[in-house]
């Protein structure tokens, strides 16, 4: 009825073609995420959490999303796979209760549980209800220039028992990550007290290269 009145016809939107195109390439993130462990805390269904994670031109598929289960509160895990400079999130759910209204972002806490969400965040957003993936929260890109995990905590909704999200998108940049500096992790975490004698005599780098 009248609600579709202030919809785009096909010529007047001025998101279509080439920077639609744009748009979505600048919302590509999703595609650095590392699957196999990415995590959703308090999702009622198991995976359903990762499912919004996917191409900003698909985040109007009602059929994928996430709703909590003991209470309203969510929390994702989000490790990428290199390191990445984040700029601005989309939180897209119902126009109802369930629609979150708090997003707190941290950085580089890898397997946040919600006891961990006690601490102060990089930032934090109150939501507006945005059924329709309209809305971007740009971030402090100085405080998530070298992101190689990313929580995000639901903490509250407009007053629903339960929390759904039908799309997350992140825009920014993503860099690969340099190989040798695993190996210097690697190192160092296996190192055991007897090695530490030769660490004393011998420079590290010599164990680097």
């Amino acid at each position: 009825g009248a609600a579709m009145a202030h919809g785009h016809g096909p010529g007047r939107c001025r998101c279509c073609g080439e920077e639609a195109a744009e748009r979505g390439a600048a919302w590509g993130l999703y595609l650095r995420i590392d699957r196999q462990r990415l995590q959703c805390l308090n999702e009622r269904r198991e995976g359903s959490g990762a499912t919004v994670f996917r191409a900003w031109e698909e985040r109007g598929d009602r059929a994928q999303f996430v709703e909590s289960d003991d209470d309203e509160e969510l929390l994702f895990n989000i490790p990428f796979t290199g390191s990445v400079k984040l700029k601005g999130v989309i939180v897209m759910g119902e126009d109802d209760g369930t629609h979150p209204a708090e997003l707190r972002l941290f950085r580089n806490i890898p397997h946040m549980s919600f006891d961990d969400t006690a601490k102060e965040p990089e930032q934090s957003f109150s939501l507006s209800r945005d059924p329709l993936g309209e809305l971007e929260y740009p971030t402090k890109i100085a405080r998530f220039s070298n992101v190689y995990h990313l929580s995000m905590h639901f903490p509250k909704n407009f007053g629903a028992e339960t929390t759904k999200i039908f799309y997350i998108g992140l825009k920014g940049e993503w860099t690969e990550a340099h190989r040798h500096e695993v190996t210097i992790c690697n190192y160092e975490a296996s190192a055991n007290p007897a090695d530490h004698k030769l660490e004393q005599i011998t420079p590290q780098t010599h164990f680097i290269s």
